[in-house]
């Protein structure tokens, strides 16, 4: 379940399920993810940046469905460490 090295986005979706709306897999592994794996370094709420405790690479968890409820599902998607120095003013 650890981030592979060709991976740079992880996009959740909902699924509809017996009239209920159920997280899909890649949803389950972000939350396990952020859980497990990655340590969170700036931000919170619809944007925070996390850092791959493993091989120290930064991953941003959005809510790319902000008109839904919740914002919708988790989307982790790689930075660079350029961009995440922009972004979050990480030193």
């Amino acid at each position: 379940m650890r981030l592979e090295a060709e991976e740079s986005d992880l996009i959740g979706q909902w699924i509809v399920v017996d009239g209920g709306v159920v997280c899909d897999e890649a949803s389950r592994r972000i939350e396990w993810l952020i859980r497990e794996n990655l340590e969170k370094i700036a931000g919170g709420g619809w944007e925070t940046l996390y850092r791959d405790r493993e091989d120290g690479r930064y991953w941003e968890l959005t809510y790319p469905h902000s008109e839904w409820h919740g914002g919708g599902p988790p989307r982790l998607t790689n930075l660079s460490a350029d961009q995440a120095r922009v972004k979050y003013d990480v030193k």
